[in-house]
């Protein structure tokens, strides 16, 4: 386990350290929020990078990552515990046939700690080896607002209840990250409790640098120019337009097909790679994508 990092510059070299390449404003709100033991909120477009830091705090601070995935229609018995109904079960008719008929002593058998089916919020309280872990809620706008609310509890007091067996406390409050892809509002009730930081696009300078961290083989004359390219159709009228994990995607795939340069035949028949929405493939096939590669190769000759 390592240390937590003691300045806004241990935290940014932390980052580097892993090769997550992020600027001095998400820093310091992480450095803040290791500091202060406030859960942090990272809001922004999907493929950005966020479910990646909470990955990189975990790798370089030497903690469990415990990943909870949100989705429509998550409750609690999938977010933080549920009981071993197939197990309780058995141990019921063991004990009838043992001749057991004591219901009391029964139901406190049966609803015992063994029984229990822990989720990852009720995991995230316990104590793990090399210190408390790291807590990703992931896309938590996904779910509903009840499930908003239920989160409350752990994140002011990280702890929850479970009727049977009592109050389950964290000993050490886990690191925690929640992410959004803000495909809506999540309540201010639930913000108010977090360090807020929004994770938008990066510039040229920043995305090749990430694409020189994370996609090395790539030459940097199509690093350059894909880089270009892709800021320019940022700018186009796309119903999504592509993030930086769809940019390295793109990046493995020309690296794949031998490529130097961009081409704009070869751009054209990889544009699934980049764009997920076939309005958009066909919006930028052909001609469009042709005028974007001409000027992308003359901004980086520029």
């Amino acid at each position: 386990m390592s240390a937590l990092p003691t300045s806004i510059d241990a935290t940014l070299d932390l980052l580097t350290s892993a090769g997550y390449v992020g600027d001095r404003q998400l820093a310091t709100v992480l450095f803040l929020s290791l500091k202060m033991g406030r859960p942090l909120f990272l809001e922004g477009e999907a493929g950005v990078g966020k479910t990646e830091i909470a990955k990189v705090l975990a790798e370089t601070l030497g903690r469990r990552l415990i990943r909870l995935q949100c989705y429509e229609g998550l409750d609690v018995a999938s977010a933080v515990y549920e009981w071993n109904y197939a197990a309780q079960m058995m141990a019921i008719r063991l004990a009838e046939a043992a001749g057991e008929h004591d219901r009391d002593r029964l139901e406190h058998d049966i609803f015992a700690a063994r029984y229990l089916i822990k989720r990852p919020l009720l995991q995230a309280l316990e104590m793990q080896e090399g210190g408390a872990p790291v807590l990703l809620i992931d896309e938590l706008d996904r779910t509903d607002e009840a499930f908003e609310a239920f989160l409350l509890e752990i994140l002011s007091d990280f702890q929850v209840t479970i009727p049977e067996l009592g109050t389950v406390t964290a000993v050490e409050p886990p690191i925690v990250v929640i992410t959004s892809n803000r495909t809506r509002e999540v309540h201010d009730a639930l913000k108010r409790r977090c360090l807020y930081h929004w994770v938008g696009y990066p510039d040229a300078e920043r995305e090749r640098a990430i694409l020189r961290a994370k996609a090395p083989r790539a030459p940097e004359k199509l690093t350059r120019e894909l880089v270009a390219f892709v800021q320019a159709i940022r700018k186009e009228d796309l119903f999504k337009v592509p993030g930086v994990a769809e940019a390295l995607d793109w990046a493995g795939a020309l690296v794949e097909l031998d490529a130097v340069a961009l081409d704009p035949a070869q751009v054209s028949d990889t544009l699934g790679v980049l764009l997920k929405y076939q309005d958009d493939i066909a919006k930028m096939q052909g001609d469009r994508a042709a005028e974007l590669v001409a000027e992308a190769k003359a901004s980086v000759e520029a």
